[in-house]
């Protein structure tokens, strides 16, 4: 039986405390393991320039993936919301930590709807209630951008709150953004272990650490992902919520440029979680859905 194994992660200081939270349940269920943390440069790291959309939706996954296969790391450990809904063939998604508030915080001088017009940087959920601000997108990991508003480059940034908390930066936070009018990208909140799907021993090792209302929740968010085409950076978001063995899954698709948006929900028994989310997906597509994914395809082309 193997008694060392190599956790792969991204080396930023955020991706390195979410990696070594995961060794820490593994090691608390197999005290036996040596469990050490190889760190991937991947293409994301390397380019702080290009925008997401512009760029493959693996590009925080990749190298580790690749890592994977050839078995130079056990396992790897991601943010949910960066893993593409096609995972490479020999690969599998094994299990999710129990999520954390998914929601969007803004880090600022001052709530939202406060903000005088101007700088404040993001995405089309800001145009639908300040269609007054500038928005743009900015890459970098969670310190360079928070060092935008500290310098008065921005007004504010908006950043995933489960981020920030993990960091222990929870006093940075000016706001918590309401999900009615800021809705996660599916997984938000959640940190996944992908490994080799052949590789009976390991997989039996991560199996436990999976908290499975997360699990359901995720698997509706990413089916509806998938459905809609979710390996192209069309604005989707979803979010899957539980009351006993009900699941409640919300969905948003939106036009590339944010003029248009779609949001819908759909409610059902949660052992049927993958199915909620074809359904959703189904919905929004019959909403006209489709001519927003097909726009942002053209626009990755170009």
């Amino acid at each position: 039986m193997r008694t060392k194994i190599v956790v792969g992660s991204r080396g930023s200081r955020l991706a390195l405390i979410q990696a070594e939270s995961v060794v820490n349940r593994l090691k608390f269920i197999h005290p036996d393991l040596e469990i050490s943390i190889k760190k991937i440069v991947t293409a994301g790291d390397r380019d702080h320039h290009t925008q997401l959309d512009r760029i493959g939706v693996d590009v925080f996954v990749k190298e580790l993936e690749e890592a994977l296969l050839d078995g130079r790391i056990d396992l790897a450990v991601h943010s949910l919301k960066d893993v593409p809904t096609d995972i490479p063939q020999g690969l599998g998604l094994i299990a999710v930590t129990e999520r954390d508030d998914p929601r969007d915080v803004l880090v600022a001088k001052a709530p939202l709807y406060d903000l005088i017009p101007g700088s404040l940087r993001r995405t089309l959920q800001v145009a639908q209630i300040r269609p007054d601000l500038e928005t743009c997108s900015i890459r970098g990991n969670v310190d360079t951008r928070l060092r935008k508003v500290s310098s008065g480059e921005v007004d504010g940034v908006i950043l995933a709150g489960a981020a920030l908390s993990r960091l222990g930066w929870q006093d940075k936070i000016t706001q918590y953004l309401p999900l009615k009018n800021f809705l996660p990208a599916a997984g938000q909140g959640a940190l996944v272990v992908e490994a080799r799907s052949d590789d009976k021993e390991i997989v039996d090792r991560i199996l436990p650490i999976n908290h499975l209302p997360t699990w359901q929740c995720i698997s509706a968010e990413r089916m509806f992902l998938r459905e809609l085409g979710g390996g192209c950076r069309a604005p989707i978001a979803a979010l899957g919520t539980l009351d006993g063995i009900k699941l409640r899954l919300e969905g948003m698709v939106a036009s590339p440029a944010g003029k248009k948006v779609l949001r819908d929900s759909i409610e059902g028994d949660v052992t049927s979680s993958r199915e909620l989310g074809v359904k959703l997906a189904g919905k929004m597509l019959e909403m006209g859905a489709s001519e927003f994914i097909a726009e942002a395809r053209r626009n990755e082309i170009r």
